[in-house]
């Protein structure tokens, strides 16, 4: 096998998957993505690609952003499992301990929202800051939350996808959200617009009311999160987000919503540079995968008995 300094990469989505091989935004030498069915199916396939690319080039280690919730406590059973997912199929899912064994290089694994998240601090548009959250809307909804230049960790890794909003009044939808129903995943994610509209996000005109249902959920959550850890700046990714118009509905909702409680500079001189489109674009993403391989390599550096790294940790 060729001895290698690149980095290969898994995002793991809930509705498809993007393998990726390089060492950072500018030298990426390969990506295949692939729809997320059926487990072992899809498994398998992501198999294929890195066997395929070890034998063609070799790699020094492995990342995996992976939809969740999943398990990032070092040490236990459950260590790199995908536990109580909301996509059938797949709860109780090896994937870290998996592919560690598999490929026998250092491992980095966490959700997939905080690889995009350490992905825009180290090569995209959080570069310099300390504290800052990428927010993901699509299939599901998903917060990677960085303070002090580390994902938020306590008994686990967060999910603010799943927190409880006030409701628009009037707004009398159930949600899609098979845990809680109206949770603002239940309320706004790509699933949710659809189950209200009648149609996919990507087919609703900018005058659709849906979409002021949607603003108002994902205001909520920017709220939260500005009276919680209080991010220097927000950047909001995902399939729900090509629509642009959403950035400033946003913007006013949380304006609305704060009501002038809070009071800073990133507040009081513009939110339209506080709540803003990721620098890597969609490619935080994947990006983010190598990231968290890149991360396993350190951490292997200072401590080389463990294979697999918690990188929140």
């Amino acid at each position: 096998m060729p001895t290698s300094k690149l980095l290969a990469g898994i995002e793991l989505g809930g509705t498809k998957c993007v393998c990726i091989l390089g060492s950072g935004p500018d030298d990426v030498r390969a990506m295949e993505r692939l729809p997320t069915g059926e487990r072992e199916e899809t498994l398998r396939q992501i198999e294929s690609v890195l066997d395929r690319w070890r034998s063609q080039h070799g790699f020094a280690a492995l990342g995996i952003a992976s939809f969740g919730p999943v398990d990032l406590r070092a040490g236990t059973a459950g260590f790199g499992f995908i536990t109580s997912t909301t996509k059938p199929g797949w709860r109780n899912t090896d994937v870290a301990q998996r592919f560690g064994r598999r490929f026998a290089v250092p491992v980095g694994f966490d959700t997939d929202v905080n690889g995009a998240a350490l992905a825009e601090g180290r090569w995209g548009a959080a570069r310099g800051l300390d504290d800052y959250a990428y927010v993901t809307v699509g299939t599901g909804i998903g917060v990677g939350t960085i303070v002090h230049g580390r994902p938020v960790f306590g008994m686990n890794h967060t999910e603010l996808g799943h927190i409880r909003v006030a409701r628009k009044a009037g707004d009398k939808f159930a949600g899609v959200c098979p845990f809680h129903g109206d949770c603002i995943e239940g309320l706004a994610s790509g699933p949710a617009i659809e189950a209200r509209a009648g149609l996919p996000a990507s087919q609703l005109p900018a005058e659709h009311p849906a979409w002021d249902y949607v603003a108002h959920g994902l205001g909520q959550l920017m709220h939260t999160m500005v009276l919680t850890t209080a991010p220097a700046r927000i950047f909001l990714g995902g399939g729900v987000m090509t629509q642009q118009h959403l950035f400033e509905r946003i913007q006013q909702e949380l304006k609305r919503s704060l009501n002038n409680y809070v009071e800073a500079p990133q507040l009081n001189e513009g939110l339209s540079q506080f709540i803003v489109p990721p620098g890597l674009g969609t490619m935080s993403g994947p990006l983010g995968a190598l990231a968290l391989a890149a991360d396993a390599i350190g951490q292997a550096a200072t401590d080389p008995a463990p294979v697999i790294t918690a990188v929140s940790r």
